[in-house]
């Protein structure tokens, strides 16, 4: 079996900022559930749940393990707690002690 590629933040951001993928992450941060679980939960179809924890997979925030006739999902707290620090990673790579003075004072101006 082979892994998907590692994903980066903006693919995991893009993931959680769908209405019902973050629903769905609120629910499994209560414990596992499986997909008929989460069907009474949201009150939606099996095609369309199984649909976005999908997503949520390929984003490795969600882990699934079949047993029997059941897919059950647990939520990745690593990946959703390292999401805000990989963010701010991503948006200031150099400053490993502060802003640098290009942070904090413009070069150029318009005014």
């Amino acid at each position: 079996m082979t892994r998907p590629p590692p994903t980066g933040v903006l693919d995991q951001l893009r993931a959680l900022s769908h209405e019902l993928r973050f629903e769905i992450i609120r629910h499994l941060a209560q414990g596992e559930r499986c997909v008929c679980d989460l069907e009474t939960l949201l009150d939606l179809p099996q095609s369309r749940i199984s649909y976005h924890l999908g997503i949520l997979r390929d984003t490795q925030l969600v882990t699934a393990e079949q047993r029997g006739k059941n897919m059950y999902y647990t939520l990745q707290l690593a990946p959703v707690f390292a999401l805000g620090g990989n963010l701010l990673t991503e948006l200031f790579p150099q400053t490993p002690g502060g802003p640098s003075p290009a942070q904090t004072h413009q070069k150029k101006s318009v005014c």
